[in-house]
């Protein structure tokens, strides 16, 4: 059988079925399959069909400017560019942010995971896993979770909203708030948010430690099904903390192969394109990243909470670090690949940052009054974390006249596209080929996706790489001429 991401021959000849729009998942995209007269898969393709030029129409603007503006790539994960964008000015206005500052926005960014982890979990990937993939369509989705898992439903609300509410507390407002700023924060909790913040986590806590469960008993339900279905091997990518544990706000890039073994460690963020290389091909606006150590061909990788959560020595807190032992178990001390164990990792990252926030809630600093710091300019700033998704990277320079002159952004979704596309593949080989198409066999391509919890909206930022095509019609509808570029 040929099966091919990049080519499959004469595609004129193959029948083209799409899936358009690709639901339960922010932002559009869509996926393109190519089967021949037996329905046997001959290509298979993820298409981003948005484009954003944030990293073009920011230049220009001053840098003072940035940390509000780029957060406008997405209504979902809006903290994580806000943070990111302000560590990276942190560079260029020469700061040395104080503890007040970087506890808040620590609890700003924990308060962000929560939320889009919970979010995604309930809303968007639980009718799929506790319906099952071939529920009729119109049950499978939130309304369907609210009238048979009322608790369950409930719980991913009220989830959500709490780390909305840390948010708004240390930004201004749940979204798009202004709270960072280049050298710090603008301002701290007064001692009425610390309280009723306070007053809710513990039973936040005890919610993400039963959502950790839920998930464990779904996979432990059907083991066959949750280790082979879009499961592959591929490298591994996120920040760790000096000492190799998690650290969703700051660290140094740390890689591992598929079987686990380290690649490099302690890499460090401020020349990441020496570890990096973003590759661009002329049907996605998304770019296609891979550890220049090993090649476009054996160099792409996973980020995420999967990678994550096997890429640290340890989670500093204890109950996802129990939670984050039990996951790894199942692995028999092998790395663990199947794709639809980014929600049992997603839900360990979940219980990580509501413990994270009641840490930092206990903490008097957070109430501090020396928010913003400076120090020596610099032209050029890099701001990495780990967003919800995975490693997010903002790049900026800066001129003399307080100008932001050049931007590279590398979100989360960027890193897993050829792992999106490769998790797309296994399950059209698996459950598509040779079949005829139904929407419950269609569906297992969205819920492939939908493990990776992409943020569509955020990946596609490339400029003057679009394809174009020009057509020069004459008075009677006939093509003059027509003019196209690949977008290489």
């Amino acid at each position: 059988m040929t099966f091919d991401l990049e080519t499959a021959p004469h595609p004129e000849a193959l029948r083209r079925v799409a899936i358009e729009p690709l639901s339960r998942v922010e932002g559009h995209g869509k996926v393109t399959l190519l089967l021949d007269a037996d329905d046997r898969v001959q290509q298979v393709r993820l298409h981003i069909v948005e484009f954003r030029g944030f990293e073009k129409f920011i230049q220009g603007r001053p840098y003072w400017e940035v940390p509000v503006m780029v957060q406008r790539l997405c209504g979902i994960c809006p903290v994580s560019h806000h943070l990111a964008a302000s560590k990276a000015l942190d560079q260029i206005v020469g700061a040395t942010v104080t503890p007040t500052a970087e506890k808040i926005r620590r609890l700003m960014h924990y308060g962000q995971i929560l939320q889009s982890h919970a979010l995604h979990f309930f809303h968007l990937a639980s009718p799929d896993l506790l319906f099952g993939f071939d529920t009729e369509i119109a049950h499978r989705n939130i309304v369907g979770v609210a009238a048979e898992y009322p608790e369950v439903a409930r719980q991913g609300v009220l989830l959500r909203k709490y780390g909305q509410e840390v948010i708004r507390h240390t930004a201004g407002k749940r979204i798009h708030g202004t709270g960072s700023v280049p050298g710090g924060v603008n301002k701290s909790l007064s001692p009425a948010e610390r309280a009723e913040l306070l007053s809710d986590i513990y039973r936040v806590i005890g919610w993400a430690r039963g959502a950790v469960d839920l998930v464990r008993r779904l996979h432990e339900a059907q083991p066959e099904l949750y280790e082979v279905f879009g499961s592959f091997r591929s490298n591994l990518l996120s920040l760790t903390g000096p000492n190799g544990e998690m650290d969703l706000y700051d660290g140094k890039l740390r890689a591992r192969d598929a079987d686990g073994k380290l690649i490099f460690d302690q890499f460090g963020t401020a020349r990441y394109w020496e570890a990096i290389v973003e590759e661009v091909k002329p049907w996605s606006y998304m770019k296609f990243p891979y550890l220049r150590a090993l090649g476009p061909e054996d160099g792409w990788y996973k980020v995420g909470p999967l990678a994550r959560v096997q890429n640290c020595d340890r989670i500093p807190t204890p109950f996802a670090e129990a939670a984050r032992r039990e996951f790894l178990d199942t692995g028999h001390g092998e790395p663990i690949h199947a794709t639809l164990a980014y929600h049992w990792a997603r839900m360990i990252e979940m219980l990580f940052a509501a413990e994270s926030i009641k840490e930092l809630l206990h903490d008097d600093d957070i109430e501090g009054h020396d928010l913003v710091s400076r120090g020596e300019r610099a032209e050029r700033g890099v701001g990495v974390l780990e967003a919800p998704r995975g490693t997010l990277i903002h790049h900026y320079r800066v001129n003399e006249d307080d100008q932001i002159v050049r931007a590279n952004l590398i979100v989360s979704t960027t890193h897993n596209n050829q792992a999106m596309n490769e998790a797309i593949r296994q399950v059209a080989r698996r459950y598509l080929d040779g079949r005829k198409l139904t929407e419950a066999l269609l569906n297992r391509i969205e819920i492939a996706i939908r493990a990776f919890d992409p943020c569509l909206s955020c990946a596609t930022h490339a400029v003057g790489k679009m394809p174009l095509a020009v057509e020069l019609v004459d008075a009677g509808g006939a093509v003059v001429d027509r003019l196209t570029r690949d977008g290489c």
